[in-house]
């Protein structure tokens, strides 16, 4: 007969048994389990030190690739705005860097630059929409027509295209120099616009963005910027309107123009301004523009070629 000391010795001894095996498997278990991870940081630590190798690289083409076109830039040009004139207009988000290159590109075509006027960030507010449509009907000259669209970039470009471009057919100033002084200074007064020092009309037009447009009202703000580049078009002998890196996108000013169609149709855009071979292809579109030729180009997902096509004859 089995005692109960006995017993009692022998369950002792089983679950002694279990504890051993637990900790017996569980360290054989863990070894496994940490020798994956191992393995797996390993390979993903190699996957991050190849994309790291492969983005230096593709950096540094990229930086050899601005270059050559920095370097070669004025001869693309040569002669392809011969005779022309060009007034550029900015907003409030362009680089300066962008407009001192793309300037130096347009002299080296053989463009005379007239002068900028920069628009400010009141100019895109929506809480100043109003404020913009009361003061532009008031401006208006004589015998300048404003469409019948009612949204302030259109609006706008309504006031600002026929002051800044010469008339298409004539060549000639759409209003006197009394008119497009009083309604640039009514514009500055109300902090819409700044003025360039002897700004003068032009043949045409080169509106010059930023990049992606942020915050709460970047939806109407991208709109208001792609609808004023829209009339000015329409104001005179073409206009391009040319954006850094990111304003085709989600709510970037080219994005907008890129998704209406009666816009894409007369108004050329240019989404990579903010290197050098982007200032390249911006010039080269104004070329098109004065041609009555209109494209999107650039390097976003919705551009349809890098740069137009090289013209022959």
């Amino acid at each position: 007969m089995i005692s109960l000391r006995n017993h009692v010795i022998s369950i002792a001894a089983v679950f002694l048994a279990l504890a051993v095996g637990v900790v017996l498997g569980s360290t054989s278990l863990s070894n496994r389990v940490l020798g994956g991870l191992a393995d797996d940081r390993a390979n993903l630590g190699k996957q991050v030190s190849d994309l790291q190798s492969r983005q230096t690289d593709l950096s540094g083409r990229l930086t050899d690739a601005d270059r050559y076109a920095l370097a070669t830039g004025p001869l693309a040009v040569k002669g392809a705005l011969d005779g022309k004139s060009v007034v550029l207009i900015t907003t409030a988000d362009a680089k300066t860097t962008d407009r001192d290159g793309v300037a130096a590109l347009l002299r080296a075509a053989g463009a005379t630059v007239t002068g900028e006027l920069q628009l400010t960030d009141a100019f895109t507010d929506p809480t100043k929409s109003d404020q913009l449509r009361s003061l532009v009907t008031r401006l208006l000259p004589a015998g300048v027509q404003l469409p019948t669209a009612s949204d302030p970039g259109t609006l706008a470009g309504g006031l600002i295209g026929p002051l800044l471009l010469l008339d298409k057919s004539s060549g000639k100033p759409q209003a006197s120099p009394d008119e497009t002084a009083a309604a640039l200074t009514g514009l500055a007064s109300g902090g819409y616009v700044r003025q360039g020092q002897g700004l003068h009309a032009a043949q045409l037009a080169l509106v010059l963005t930023g990049g992606s447009v942020a915050g709460n009202s970047a939806a109407d703000r991208a709109a208001v910027i792609a609808r004023f580049a829209t009339q000015v078009q329409r104001s005179g002998g073409g206009t391009v309107l040319a954006g850094r890196t990111g304003s085709a996108d989600n709510f970037g000013p080219l994005a907008v123009v890129r998704a209406d169609g009666a816009s894409t149709s007369v108004l050329s855009t240019v989404d990579d301004v903010d290197n050098a071979a982007g200032q390249v292809v911006t010039v080269l579109a104004l070329r098109d523009a004065a041609a009555g030729k209109s494209g999107n180009y650039g390097t976003a997902g919705n551009a349809q070629a890098p740069a137009p096509a090289q013209q022959t004859g």
